[in-house]
């Protein structure tokens, strides 16, 4: 079983949610995993990828949006249909409301709330799911 870890935001906005999954997709990819960013739909997606190029200056994450010719050379994905199978140990940063199917095949998942009441909804729904099939589910209240 997978473990499941919840980032737990202060902040209410889609910015600040965007603005912790860069920070977080950074350390996951410093500690070698290769990641996907799934994401509700194509815009969420062109919303992190924007944010990703942007949210530190020295900083650069190497990342494509799965539609993208470079999807399958760089080691950071952004994606919004079916999960990709992972080809080596692979962490997800699930920014879906939802649990997408396959994410058993991720070594690592991560889920991140902030305090706008559609996303408390939908992700109070996944913690449940998640412990019902059995994963360890881990929270980090940030403040």
């Amino acid at each position: 079983m997978a473990r499941i870890d919840f980032y737990i935001l202060p902040d209410t906005t889609l910015e600040a949610r965007l603005a912790f999954a860069c920070k977080l997709a950074e350390t996951i990819w410093r500690k070698g995993y290769r990641l996907h960013l799934h994401c509700e739909d194509k815009a969420l997606a062109e919303q992190a990828d924007k944010a990703l190029w942007s949210f530190r200056e020295d900083a650069y994450l190497p990342h494509a949006l799965e539609d993208s010719d470079m999807a399958s050379s760089v080691p950071v994905t952004l994606g919004w249909q079916k999960l990709p199978i992972p080809i080596e140990e692979t962490a997800l940063l699930n920014l879906h409301p939802e649990i997408p199917d396959g994410v058993e095949r991720y070594a690592r998942i991560a889920e991140i709330i902030n305090q706008h009441q559609d996303v408390l909804v939908a992700k109070r729904a996944c913690w449940q799911r998640y412990k019902e099939l059995g994963h360890e589910v881990v929270p980090h209240k940030l403040g």
